[in-house]
Formats: C-alpha cells, structure tokens, sequence
C-alpha cells in the first residue's frame, strides 16, 4: 500500500482515507490491488493498481472496468474518480478503452 500512497502524493492527490478491498469480495480471482479512496472534498475514487508481465489487451480493460461498477454496488455509492495505475505493457486499443471510459491512466512498463 505504501507503494500506492507513494505514487498518488507524486500525482498530487490527497485522500483522507485510502482503504484496500480485497478482490474476493467483487468476485474475482485477478493478482491487482484495489482501493477505496475519500478526496479532501469527500467525493470517492476508485484506484486500480495492476502488475504483471504480459500484456494487457482490450478484454482485459473491460474486465477492470468492471471493477468500477462492482465497487459502486459494493460501496452502495457513486465513485466519481477513477485512476488505473499499471506496471505492464498496455496495447494502444485498451488506453483507449481507458481513456473513453474516462479513467485517469498512469502507465509504466517495467522490465
């Protein structure tokens, strides 16, 4: 999680709370790290943070963006922001997806 904090203070965002939800509870089985996050004007966003290997193709971003909605039904509120961060190759057609769904996008490919 430090990881994460440290990534959104470099990003100049502030969270009063930042609470990680384990995946299980959406219904899933992926390897990513989500957060339930409180802005400084109480408005929730929903923080995605993803690292792998290979790369992650259009259905894959699908299936992440999924996990906005399923966060919403289990919050039972309207999450405003929401934020992806990926450590991985990013095919072109997904950055789009994330871009069109208006998803803040922070991408680093790592060796």
């Amino acid at each position: 999680m430090k990881e994460i904090v440290d990534i959104l203070q470099e990003k100049k965002l502030l969270f009063k709370k930042l609470t990680p939800i384990d995946v299980k509870t959406l219904g899933s089985r992926k390897k990513i790290s989500i957060y339930l996050g409180v802005d400084l004007k109480k408005y929730y966003a929903c923080i995605i943070h993803i690292s792998k290997k290979s790369r992650i193709l259009s259905k894959e971003a699908v299936e992440l963006m999924e996990f906005h909605k399923k966060l919403e039904e289990y919050n039972d509120s309207k999450i405003n922001k929401k934020y992806i961060y990926i450590e991985a190759p990013l095919c072109s057609k997904a950055k789009a997806l994330f871009k069109e769904a208006k998803w803040v996008v922070w991408h680093e490919v790592v060796d």
